[in-house]
């Protein structure tokens, strides 16, 4: 059995504890400075020793910053999450503007993927909830196609309309019956992170990671830019050009308004809590 120890029973076992990691507080958002090793290695911990806690991770930037800016209810959230991971080119410049150095590819595409690469290894399962049954397909064949004893414990597209509650139960239910080492939830920022809070009672799973876009972008049915273009920084231009009527708001809208209230706070003229 991974991870079993022969224990005395007199002696009383306390689960091992994660170090505090270093954050920055954006407009309000505590934002953890970890790139995709601590990540993963953040939720291998959980996984192993901490069991009985349904762990919430984000991974998202500039536009999960200024919806929690606009959002008191989603503010709240964010402060009660396990690990707020940055990602985007902007949320970067602004980590690297406070001392800390954060790698540009740190997207979520890019966790899925390497957690799944640390999985195939070590044995760990995945279920993945939203988005719909050909991305769930598409998605399962990219990882078992480069990554063969990846196990996948369940996957699940529910309808898009609000679930009744039988419906929620059931699928929280199946959820929890598949026994997965983590949930990706792909609803999108910021309904899968509303649907994580929600339900993180009734989870019996040890991490549960908003998944953003990653379902679509590993399973091909959305491309990436090319590596040279994400390394860089300009992946949102990809994006924006693959999918104007989505993004048009996020780019032209929120990316400004965020620039100028970030710039304000750091120069002392706002204050954000």
């Amino acid at each position: 059995m991974r991870g079993s120890v022969f224990l005395s029973p007199e002696i009383p076992v306390q689960p091992m504890s994660t170090p505090e990691v270093a954050s920055i507080n954006v407009l309000g958002t505590k934002v953890h400075m970890v790139e995709i090793p601590e990540i993963v290695s953040r939720m291998e911990h959980w996984i192993q020793n901490e069991r009985g806690v349904c762990h919430h991770v984000v991974n998202s930037g500039m536009h999960g910053v200024m919806a929690a800016h606009k959002d008191p209810r989603l503010q709240t959230i964010f402060r009660s999450v396990d690990l707020f991971a940055p990602d985007g080119i902007l949320m970067v410049l602004v980590a690297r503007l406070r001392g800390f150095r954060i790698n540009k590819k740190n997207t979520g595409p890019d966790v899925l993927w390497e957690f799944a690469r640390s999985a195939n290894e070590h044995g760990y399962s995945s279920y993945f909830y939203g988005d719909v049954e050909p991305v769930l397909q598409n998605l399962v064949a990219r990882l078992k196609g480069e990554f063969p004893a990846l196990k996948i414990a369940g996957l699940r597209s529910p309808p898009f309309r609000e679930l009744t509650p039988e419906e929620d139960a059931a699928d929280v239910a199946a959820i929890n019956e598949s026994g997965p080492d983590v949930l990706w939830v792909g609803l999108g920022m910021p309904k899968q992170e509303r649907w994580i809070a929600e339900h993180r009672e009734q989870l019996r799973v040890p991490v549960a990671v908003g998944a953003g876009a990653a379902f679509k972008m590993i399973g091909g049915d959305l491309s990436r830019g090319p590596e040279w273009l994400r390394n860089i920084g300009f992946e949102w231009l990809w994006r924006l050009a693959s999918e104007p009527t989505k993004m048009w708001r996020r780019v032209l809208i929120d990316a400004p308004q965020f620039v100028a209230l970030v710039t304000l706070e750091m120069i002392g003229l706002r204050k954000f809590r």
